[in-house]
């Protein structure tokens, strides 16, 4: 079978840690072109901008969207216009309303679009949806926390409007509840801490109904935390280390070997060759739930080292 030829818009962090690799490694997948206007890649045809890339190469099939959320919207209706299948990296855009204009752009068009969560590629996130099924839930709980001085530094697009702050981080602990739990979150409060010279929140606390509670923070110091505990009546689960791991009542669980991004890219091929969609907004509207109602506290200045 035929390689899809693919371009990157976006060449930043996440796309040389995690898709550069995935995609040298997969067989379904050929690069033949990026677009990021402040870097290129050796060995592949480098452009400012995807209508630059277009115009001068005319081999191309799919793009995959790495680039901050705030621009994401009319670079893939660009995309999807000019018939190609779309990936976009998490999340798939800065508001709910731009993603669920582009799935019916996409479905017009008949190309793939994949509003991709890398997080629920993790290798113990089926196996706890399996387990969690047939079981009657009392309580979850949540702390997903970590340093955005290691793992965005320098990164000023996460604290401006549409960059989430905390949500960044959060947002995959939200894609994994809810892919695990048998029936919808629903937010009932949130604390948002915001730094007196941002635009998005640094830390957070959610309550959801169910007796489900998140805590979040992006000044976590050490190694990162995340992790989620659900009570269930026959014992609890735990996935740690962003669902790569399972314990059942703290014994550890055997789950498949799996890696999220190779799990994600052989997902988008399938997509790509049935021509579907497979866009799932609830992570990014509960986010935008939070924004919405909870409670806005200010706190210290965030100062970058």
């Amino acid at each position: 079978m035929a390689k899809i030829k693919l371009a990157i818009v976006g060449l930043g962090k996440i796309a040389r840690d995690q898709h550069l690799p995935s995609l040298a490694a997969s067989d379904d997948f050929e690069l033949v072109g990026v677009a990021s206007p402040h870097n290129a890649l050796d060995g592949v045809p480098s452009f400012e901008d995807l209508a630059s890339l277009l115009d001068a190469v005319t081999a191309i099939d799919a793009v995959s969207l790495c680039t901050t959320p705030q621009v994401r919207y009319e670079i893939a209706r660009l995309a999807l216009e000019r018939g190609l299948h779309v990936l976009l990296e998490k999340p798939p855009g800065a508001t709910v309303s731009e993603v669920v204009a582009l799935a019916e752009l996409a479905k017009a068009r008949k190309v793939a679009l994949f509003a991709s969560w890398h997080s629920r590629h993790a290798a113990a996130v089926e196996p706890a949806r399996a387990w969690l099924a047939a079981r009657q839930i009392r309580s979850v709980t949540v702390n997903w926390k970590e340093d955005v001085r290691v793992w965005h530094p320098g990164q000023a697009w996460i604290w401006k409007a549409g960059g989430l702050g905390v949500f960044d981080p959060g947002i995959n602990a939200l894609s994994i509840l809810t892919r695990i739990l048998p029936y919808p979150l629903l937010l009932q409060s949130a604390e948002l801490r915001f730094p007196s010279n941002c635009q998005t929140p640094i830390a957070a606390t959610l309550e959801f109904r169910g007796a489900t509670r998140m805590e979040l923070d992006f000044l976590h110091p050490g190694p990162p935390c995340w992790d989620i505990d659900v009570d269930t009546e026959a014992g609890r689960l735990s996935l740690s280390k962003g669902g790569s791991e399972m314990r059942l009542n703290n014994e550890p669980m055997s789950v498949p070997h799996r890696r999220e991004y190779p799990g994600l890219y052989a997902r988008f091929a399938d997509l790509v060759r049935r021509g579907s969609t497979d866009v799932d907004t609830a992570p990014l509207q509960l986010v935008a739930d939070a924004f919405l109602s909870g409670q806005r506290v200010e706190v210290a200045p965030f100062v970058e080292p």
